[in-house]
């Protein structure tokens, strides 16, 4: 009978330990040896384990399944561009928005800041000066370059021309109402007094025989008035007007701007423009100030409108984005050169419970299989 429990006890152990041993062993071979092992051109059968062997294998299929039911464009779309998604999208915009855009907190001026612009004022003062020059630079080379006639528009030199007319008319109506008039009168007679005050003793006699130039107003007034109404007088008038009118557009306009300053003009102008602009108090400014309504235009009108065009877009891109990121080969990648050792570390690290289990079930399963043993020998003895 002693021998009978030795023979028990030392079968059960030896059990035990063969089954626990195999299991394990099974457990490490899933993942060791790494890499296959050779005795000179002989690889010893089953190395390397069997996930490093498989690894391929395992990346392609594990591809196919997040293609084909992980990340498909259906449960992107469920997941990703649901209903709840796109509120909480817009809301966060929206927030944003109101946060950080239309704020009281910051300037145009620290808005471009932000964006690296620092002297922008500067830049846009040197870019006015800079346009203004140019233009007087213009305006100068062509008064310079080209005559009246060439700078007048076309429909207006006709009409200054029918001006040159009436200007003549105006002249001899203007002169007739003068010279009829109580100061024309007095222009007269003082001419004829100075007239007649340098003709010496010849103009004595005159005034002596005539006596005061009063009396010879009226005559020279009549005269004067028959000349200024002569057809003549006006058609002479009208032919020199003319003819000077004619040499005045043929001459360069520069000509009769010889005494124009334009350095000065130039600057008045552009320190007038910057004063107008005022670029540097405009942009110490906020966004609110220059549009009050924008927030509520943008948050209630432009925002909703733009992200739902966006997620529609996104639903139609998705089957097209997916096939051009082509999931399947990335995981493969990805899955081919992530180290074995940390993918052991990482199994073992979820399963090392169940994996402890699974070893001390083989070693109960041994152990009864010796026990079967011991009894089965002690049967047939």
């Amino acid at each position: 009978m002693g021998e009978f429990i030795t023979l028990l006890l030392l079968l059960g152990v030896v059990g035990a330990v063969v089954g626990a041993a195999t299991n394990y062993m099974a457990i490490k071979m899933l993942f060791r040896p790494y890499k296959p092992i050779y005795f000179k051109k002989w690889k010893l059968p089953l190395t390397p384990g069997l996930i490093p062997k498989r690894r391929g294998d395992l990346a392609i299929q594990l591809g196919k399944t997040v293609t084909d039911y992980l990340l498909t464009p259906d449960t992107i779309k469920k997941k990703f561009l649901s209903t709840e998604v796109r509120a909480s999208v817009l809301t966060f915009a929206q927030d944003k928005v109101k946060q950080e855009i239309f704020t009281d907190e910051k300037t145009i001026n620290d808005w471009l800041h932000l964006a690296g612009i620092q002297t922008l004022p500067q830049t846009v003062e040197g870019k006015v000066d800079e346009i203004i020059h140019s233009q007087l630079m213009s305006v100068k080379n062509t008064l310079s370059s080209k005559a009246i006639r060439e700078i007048l528009p076309t429909d207006l030199e006709p009409v200054l021309d029918r001006k040159v007319d009436e200007a003549v008319e105006q002249i001899l109506q203007k002169g007739e109402d003068y010279f009829l008039s109580q100061e024309g009168a007095m222009a007269i007679k003082n001419m004829l007094d100075d007239f007649l005050s340098t003709k010496g003793s010849f103009g004595g006699m005159i005034q002596m025989f005539l006596g005061d130039s009063t009396s010879l107003v009226d005559k020279v007034q009549r005269e004067l008035v028959k000349f200024l109404q002569a057809p003549g007088t006006a058609a002479l008038l009208q032919r020199i007007f003319s003819s000077e009118w004619e040499k005045i557009k043929n001459r360069p306009a520069m000509d009769f701007m010889n005494d124009v300053n334009f350095d000065t003009i130039e600057y008045s102008i552009q320190s007038y423009a910057k004063n107008a602009l005022a670029i540097e108090s405009r942009l110490d400014k906020t966004i609110n100030d220059y549009w009050p309504q924008g927030i509520q235009w943008v948050t209630v009108e432009l925002l909703p409108k733009v992200m739902e065009k966006l997620f529609i877009v996104a639903e139609n891109k998705i089957e097209d984005v997916l096939k051009r990121l082509n999931l399947a080969e990335v995981v493969r990648e990805q899955v081919d050169s992530f180290p074995i050792a940390k993918l052991e570390e990482l199994v073992l690290g979820i399963i090392s419970k169940e994996l402890k289990l699974i070893t001390w079930l083989g070693g109960i399963i041994g152990g009864l299989v010796g026990v079967i043993q011991a009894i089965v020998v002690l049967l047939t003895n």
